[in-house]
């Protein structure tokens, strides 16, 4: 690989992570923390969204984007051809 493609490459997977990252601080700190009162006026299982949120929401919001990750890293993989 040469210097280009491996600038390439990294950039777009930086790209990634960075927005990634987005939507994880949307979810911990927006959803549990600054959006929490106006998602409490939601209920989910019984519980208001708010807390439902700070308390399980994130987790699964969390493991989802692992697997988006690893979606999104095969992609980029296979564009650069270093997929195994």
């Amino acid at each position: 690989m040469n210097q280009e493609v491996a600038q390439a490459y990294w950039k777009e997977n930086i790209a990634t992570i960075i927005k990634l990252l987005v939507v994880w601080f949307v979810v911990s700190f927006g959803c549990g923390i600054l959006f929490r009162d106006a998602l409490n006026s939601i209920e989910f299982a019984g519980y208001k969204l708010g807390f439902w949120f700070a308390q399980q929401g994130a987790m699964y919001i969390f493991v989802i984007l692992i697997f988006v990750y690893a979606k999104m890293m095969e992609k980029i993989e296979e564009k650069y051809d270093v997929h195994e």
